[in-house]
């Protein structure tokens, strides 16, 4: 359980902290209206995923004797985790252009969730699949892994509004910068461990 407790927050702590759709939003929020605006926006996946979850463990259920295509969809998962961690490594800070809008964040930031094709990459690649190993040791360690996936993923763009809201120049400072490149690092790993996974389903290993 602890593993995969270890890896929903990983996982979510670098999603909250990656430069994507959903964060500009939360950036922009905060700054065009407050920082309370742009906590709505970080609300927004825990409304728009549930139904990605639901949906895509129902696929890998009724593909979980076909040992060949799990391989497959892991190691795409490692492709795109792999990805994730080369974009966190080589980010030099958030840039935005502001436009004055009406604060409908919590709106806003479900839309472009909705529409942001990363959570349905990443749970058909990489969650779905984890979340179904991890109901081999029963019911804990799936909502460990789901539970803190969220807490972190909602929790950093949480703390991102607040410092933004305190500081402008914190998304280009040093400290967010080497962050991202230490998550990016562990992220590499992790995309080891999903090209491992895929290889033994495929009988490479």
């Amino acid at each position: 359980m602890v593993n995969f407790l270890a890896m929903g927050s990983i996982l979510g702590l670098s999603a909250g902290f990656a430069p994507g759709p959903l964060l500009t939003l939360v950036i922009s929020e905060t700054l065009q209206h407050d920082i309370k605006a742009g906590v709505k926006v970080a609300l927004a996946p825990m409304i728009t995923d549930l139904p990605i979850i639901m949906l895509t463990l129902f696929i890998l259920v009724k593909l979980s004797g076909f040992h060949r295509v799990l391989g497959i969809i892991s190691c795409m998962g490692g492709l795109f985790v792999l990805y994730l961690g080369w974009q966190s490594i080589v980010t030099k800070g958030v840039e935005l252009n502001l436009q004055g809008t009406r604060p409908r964040s919590l709106a806003k930031g479900i839309i472009v969730n909705t529409l942001n094709p990363h959570p349905y990459l990443f749970w058909l690649g990489v969650g779905g699949p984890t979340v179904t190993k991890a109901m081999n040791l029963g019911m804990v360690a799936p909502l460990a892994f789901i539970g803190s996936f969220y807490v972190l993923l909602v929790g950093s763009k949480i703390l991102i509004a607040v410092l933004v809201g305190k500081s402008r120049s914190f998304l280009v400072g040093n400290g967010y910068i080497y962050t991202m490149r230490l998550l990016g690092v562990v992220l590499c790993a992790l995309a080891m461990i999903l090209f491992r996974d895929g290889f033994k389903l495929l009988g490479f290993i």
